[in-house]
């Protein structure tokens, strides 16, 4: 069984995010959309510009659901740690400074009413249907990396 670990990050949140696009989650078939603040919004303040890529908001979801997925329960303050980075503050040293916390918070209520992810008492975790469709993905990507491979057939 091909799960998380077994392929590179990389290529699971970009094929993951493909899926989030396009696809429909949850009984009443939502889709996880970008707020009208996601084209001007910057994903932190040790950012400079908001993001080039026009479907950010799928790849951060993707890589949300990814770290749920590695990490188990977590809360929005550990998040914006993992997606901080160093500060540039002109003359002065850099310094760290963690993410947004609102665009973390948003994606996780969205990813949260597809029914992907679940709300603990110490934060989210990924939901068993949110689990399975990583699982799925991530062997759709293993196949393609087999194609592409062929010599690693023999390890799997």
């Amino acid at each position: 069984m091909v799960t998380v670990y077994d392929v590179p990050a990389g290529k699971l949140i970009e094929a993951l995010a493909k899926k989030l696009k396009e696809g429909e989650f949850g009984e009443a078939g939502y889709r996880i959309e970008p707020p009208e603040w996601a084209a001007y919004v910057k994903t932190g303040v040790h950012r400079e510009f908001s993001p080039h890529d026009p479907d950010w908001w799928y790849v951060r979801c993707a890589s949300l659901l990814r770290r749920l997925y590695v990490d188990g329960q977590v809360g929005v303050s550990r998040l914006r740690t993992y997606y901080g980075g160093r500060h540039r503050r002109g003359v002065r040293p850099p310094k760290f400074a963690k993410g947004s916390g609102s665009v973390i918070r948003h994606a996780l209520q969205q990813l949260e009413a597809a029914g992907l992810v679940v709300s603990t008492e110490r934060g989210r975790a990924i939901s068993p249907k949110g689990r399975s469709l990583l699982d799925n993905v991530a062997y759709e990507v293993m196949q393609e990396i087999l194609v592409e491979r062929s010599e690693l057939k023999r390890y799997c």
